[in-house]
């Protein structure tokens, strides 16, 4: 979603941009035991890498060739219809895309970078502007101090409560599911992110992200307007775009945003804690944590970015005591809608209506 006043106050300038907090910012007894843990299953392997870059591409470009088929058949019902599954493995492209982020999809930084920077112009991403944030999201999750580039606002009691009518009603508009789940990754995938959001002072680099992304993302949208008219556009790409994000941001929100989430101020924050508990496990049914490939082990991924997303789900089978820690079932995930404000008396996130019951 955009960023706001408070995000540019609160962003972190000194992080760097390689990767988030290391995990020893954590009590040393804890990080020693979890790293040594989560070593094992840090190593990608090539092949299957490739093998899951493939499942993902692959069924994408024969969805999409099928309803570009069908939109110059004029069976514009039926090219809606491919958007939908092709939204879901756009979605897990973009899942590997995440992963090259990290550098854990491949070996060699290199080899992440370019395979990363191929899929943003698929998924209106610009690799590098996303890392960088992406890196500050990991590294300030949960402190409330830190609220920063990369993570959907939320206000606490205190800072609602001190504001006007007017941003009020903005912020409550901003949470509000058509917004949050529809316009706003619309609004994010197809203009915000045109340029570096958020990194615009610092320097060249971002800008040629952006720019370069949208240099390939535009001459392969005439590509696809070339050799399949308007409709390939606007009843396969687009809808396909406009779901995969709206899953996406629906996947962020709900990995941060649940009962029992961890926030604390920056002096009592803790970056294992922050990983375990401030980021759910969103138990999914079989077919859609193959389509978010496993993101939903969310609290593993926080503690150790470096696991293959393939490997996540070996992690909660060899260590049964994680399956538990911070669960969400399909069902739980969808009363998390409601949540909006950080109550740092009862630490726990509240809705709009427990604030008037409580503090109006």
């Amino acid at each position: 979603m955009p960023s706001s006043d408070l995000d540019r106050q609160t962003a972190p300038e000194a992080i760097a941009f390689e990767a988030p907090a290391p995990v020893d910012a954590a009590a040393p007894s804890d990080t020693r035991r979890w790293r040594k843990v989560f070593a094992a299953y840090q190593q990608p392997k090539l092949s299957r890498s490739i093998l899951e870059l493939a499942l993902s591409a692959v069924p994408l470009l024969v969805i999409w060739s099928a309803g570009w088929v069908a939109s110059a058949f004029g069976l514009w019902w039926l090219a809606l219809a491919l958007s939908v599954p092709a939204a879901g493995f756009l979605l897990r492209l973009f899942m590997v895309q995440h992963d090259c982020g990290h550098h854990a999809f491949f070996k060699t930084p290199k080899a992440n970078d370019a395979v990363g920077r191929a899929i943003g112009v698929l998924t209106l991403t610009p690799y590098d502007c996303w890392r960088r944030t992406h890196a500050i999201h990991h590294a300030t999750t949960g402190n409330l101090d830190r609220r920063s580039l990369g993570a959907i606002i939320t206000l606490t009691v205190e800072e609602y409560s001190a504001l006007s009518v007017w941003a009020r009603l903005r912020y409550r508009l901003y949470r509000n599911p058509v917004v949050l789940f529809g316009l706003g990754p619309a609004y994010v995938y197809l203009l915000q992110q045109r340029v570096p959001q958020g990194l615009m002072r610092e320097g060249w680099r971002p800008w040629l992200s952006a720019m370069g992304t949208n240099a390939a993302t535009g001459l392969l949208l005439f590509g696809i307007a070339w050799l399949a008219g308007w409709q390939g556009l606007l009843l396969v790409l687009l809808p396909t775009v406009l779901l995969a994000a709206s899953a996406g941001v629906w996947l962020f929100f709900v990995q941060h945003q649940f009962e029992g989430a961890y926030w604390q101020r920056h002096h009592h924050w803790d970056f294992t804690d922050a990983a375990i508990h401030g980021s759910s496990h969103y138990d999914l049914p079989r077919v859609l944590r193959w389509l978010s490939a496993n993101i939903g082990v969310h609290h593993v991924h926080h503690a150790s970015t470096k696991i293959p997303f393939y490997r996540l789900q070996k992690v909660l089978r060899d260590n049964p005591e994680l399956r538990q820690v911070s669960r969400l079932g399909l069902r739980d995930s969808l009363g998390c809608v409601r949540l909006a404000l950080w109550d740092e008396t009862a630490e726990r996130l509240i809705s709009f209506r427990d604030f008037s019951r409580a503090f109006a």
